[in-house]
C-alpha cells in the first residue's frame, strides 16, 4: 500500500490553505487559495467586507465554499492521489460563525458528485450569507448586556475564560435580525463548518474553539444554560448542537461525494477541526515554549496547567480549553491590529518597502530614542476598543511619557514593533504562575515570522531564543494535519494514548533564527512600565470620547 497521508485544511482570514503530511509528520504538499486574488468577484479586502453597520466585518460564506472547490481542483491538477489520505482535520479562523438554513441538512446529505459544493449549497443551505468574523466590533451593547446578566466582566471571565468580546459568537447580534435567526437550524463556528462539508452532516464544535464563544464553561467544557439563554433565548441550545468534543476526535468518514468526485478512500476519517490558534499550538508548542503568531492578528499563546491559572488573571486575555489535553489550558493574548497595522506603517513611512522598513528599525537603538507610537487602525481587543494612532516622547532621562502630535517619519517602523511586543511582554508576568519555569524558547509563526529584523527584535525583547518551523510556515494547517493523524493513529488499535505520545517519535523540525542580546533585553526590561503608562493614557482618552 502507498504510504498514508493526512490532510490539514486552514480557513484563515485571507486565504484557504491545504497541507498534506506523511506518517512521520513531514510536509509533502501544500496549496493555497487567496480570496482577494483568486476569487475577486466577492469584492473582499484582505478576505473581509466592512459595513454597512458601524463596526460590522463579515466574509461571504459562499467564498469559503468556492475556495474549497478550487483548492481541491488545484490539488488534483498537481497530481495528489486523494485515495492515500487516511484522515482530514484542520483549523478555522476563531470566532467566525456560519448559519445553516433549515434545508441545510438535506442539502449536505444529498450532494451530487457531478456538481460542485458551491452550486449545491449556495444560497439555500445558509440562512445568513455574510458570516461575522473575528474583526467584527459591532456588538458592544450585547457584550455589556451579557456581562450584566452574569454579574460583570470578571464573573464572566471566571466561568468562560474571557470577558465579553464583540467578535465572540455568543455576543453576535440576533435581535436585529429575528427572521434570519428564526430561519437558522444550526450555528457552526468556521472550524465546525469545514468538517460538516466533509461529513455531509453538521459537525459538533470542538472544545478549544468553543472557548471563544462566551457560551461554554471553560472548566467543564460543556455548554452553560445561563449563557445560552442570555445570548440567544431557549432555542439557542438546539441551534448550537451537541456538547463540544476534543480536537482530533473521529467524527465519521467522508461523505460519498468526496469518494465519487475526488477519489477519497471511503474509509477516510473526518476528525474535529479546531481554531487556528489552538491548531498553531498543536503544531509548534512543547512544554516551555511560547508561540508568537505574527499574522493578520498578533497572537501570543502559552500552554499552562489549570492549577496555575486562577481565572482572575484573564479579564484582558483568554483562557481556552486545550484541544487535545483535558488537563491543560491555553492562555492567549489576541490583538486585532497585527500585520494590517504593520503594513500600514510600512506603506506610509517606508515607501511600502520591507527592506526600507527593516533599515529604519535597525538604525534606531532599542527604545527608539525615546519615541513611542501606539497604532490602532481597527478597534483593538487589547486594550479594548481603542482606535487611532497615539505618539509619545520620553526625553532627558525621565521615564514619564509626554503625548506629542507627531513623530519623526523614520521613528515609526521601530515604534510599531516595540509597542506591539511590549504590550505582550507587559502581560506575560500576570499569565505565568509565580513558580512556573522560565520560558525556554519563542516559536514564531505567521507571515512576519520570515522577517529577520522582526525575528531579532522579538528575541531581544522577550529575552529568549526565537525559532521557526523548518518545513512550513503554515502552522495552523500543520496542526490540523497532525490532528487528522492523531484520529487515525487512535483508530488503528483503539489506543487511548495521548497526542504527546504520538508526537514523541517525530523529528524536531525547529530552526533557531535569533539569539537574544542580554544588554538589549535589559533595556526592554526597563521600558515595560513606560509602555504601560502610554497605554493607560490611550485607554483614558478613548474612554472619555
Amino acid at each position: 500500500m502507498s504510504e498514508p497521508l493526512f490532510l490539514g485544511i486552514d480557513l484563515s482570514t485571507q486565504q484557504l490553505k491545504a497541507l498534506l503530511i506523511d506518517e512521520k509528520a513531514a510536509v509533502v504538499h501544500d496549496f493555497a487559495v487567496g480570496y482577494d486574488k483568486d476569487l475577486p468577484h466577492y469584492g473582499t479586502t484582505n478576505g473581509a467586507t466592512h459595513g454597512p453597520g458601524d463596526g460590522q466585518v463579515t466574509s461571504p460564506v459562499a467564498m469559503w465554499v468556492e475556495a474549497l472547490d478550487l483548492i481541491l481542483q488545484r490539488m488534483r491538477d498537481a497530481g495528489v492521489d486523494f485515495s492515500r489520505i487516511c484522515a482530514v482535520s484542520g483549523a478555522g479562523q476563531q470566532h467566525g460563525s456560519v448559519y445553516w438554513s433549515k434545508s441545510a441538512a438535506d442539502a449536505l446529505a444529498s450532494l451530487d458528485p457531478s456538481k460542485s459544493l458551491l452550486s449545491q449549497l449556495n444560497p439555500n443551505a445558509f440562512s445568513i450569507h455574510d458570516s461575522p468574523i473575528w474583526q467584527d466590533s459591532s456588538t458592544t451593547r450585547e457584550c455589556r448586556e451579557l456581562e450584566e446578566v452574569i454579574g460583570g466582566p470578571q464573573a464572566l471571565a471566571d466561568l468562560t475564560g474571557s470577558r465579553a468580546y464583540e467578535r465572540f459568537t455568543g455576543d453576535t447580534d440576533h435581535e436585529d435580525r429575528p427572521d434570519d435567526y428564526g430561519a437558522t437550524s444550526r450555528i457552526s463556528l468556521v472550524s465546525s463548518f469545514l468538517p460538516s462539508l466533509f461529513l455531509g452532516l453538521i459537525a459538533p464544535i470542538e472544545v478549544s474553539d468553543a472557548s471563544g464563544m462566551n457560551l461554554m464553561d471553560v472548566a467543564s467544557c460543556r455548554w452553560d444554560e445561563r449563557f445560552l439563554r442570555a445570548c440567544g433565548g431557549p432555542e439557542l441550545r438546539e441551534k448550537i448542537g451537541p456538547e463540544p468534543v476534543l480536537g482530533g476526535t473521529a467524527l465519521g468518514k467522508v461523505a460519498s461525494w468526496w469518494v465519487n468526485r475526488w477519489g477519497f478512500d471511503p474509509d477516510c476519517l473526518v476528525a474535529s477541526f479546531t481554531g487556528d490558534n489552538p491548531a498553531t499550538m498543536v503544531a509548534l508548542s512543547t512544554p516551555g515554549d511560547a508561540v508568537l503568531s505574527l499574522g493578520t492578528s498578533t497572537t501570543f499563546l502559552l500552554a499552562i496547567p489549570p492549577s496555575n491559572t486562577p481565572p482572575t488573571r484573564f479579564t484582558t486575555s483568554h483562557l481556552l480549553a486545550h484541544p487535545t489535553a483535558s488537563d491543560a489550558h491555553i492562555a492567549m493574548l489576541c490583538y486585532k491590529n497585527g500585520s494590517l497595522a504593520r503594513e500600514k506603517v510600512r506603506n506610509e513611512h517606508a515607501g511600502g518597502d520591507w527592506a526600507r522598513f527593516n533599515d529604519l528599525v535597525t538604525t534606531a537603538p532599542p527604545g527608539n530614542n525615546g519615541f513611542w507610537g501606539l497604532y490602532f487602525p481597527l478597534p483593538e481587543i487589547i486594550p479594548p476598543n481603542v482606535t487611532g494612532n497615539f505618539y509619545f516622547e520620553t526625553q532627558d532621562g525621565t521615564e514619564t511619557p509626554t503625548q506629542v502630535g507627531a513623530l519623526p517619519a523614520t521613528a515609526h517602523p521601530r515604534a510599531i514593533l516595540e509597542s506591539q511586543l511590549l504590550s505582550i511582554r507587559a502581560r506575560v508576568t500576570a499569565i505565568l504562575h509565580q513558580d512556573a519555569p522560565r520560558l525556554r524558547r519563542l516559536v514564531l509563526t505567521g507571515g512576519a515570522s520570515t522577517n529577520p529584523t522582526i525575528r531579532q527584535l522579538s528575541a531581544d525583547l522577550f529575552g529568549i531564543p526565537a525559532y521557526v518551523a523548518e518545513d512550513t510556515s503554515e502552522a495552523a494547517a500543520t496542526g490540523g494535519a497532525l490532528l487528522a493523524r492523531y484520529a487515525w493513529w487512535k483508530s488503528k488499535d483503539g489506543t487511548r494514548d495521548s497526542f504527546e505520545k504520538m508526537r514523541a517519535g517525530d523529528a524536531e523540525r525547529m530552526k533557531l533564527v535569533a539569539e537574544p542580546d542580554e544588554k538589549i533585553t535589559r533595556v526592554y526590561d526597563g521600558l515595560v512600565e513606560t509602555y504601560s503608562l502610554c497605554e493607560n493614557f490611550v485607554v483614558d482618552v478613548c474612554n472619555r470620547e
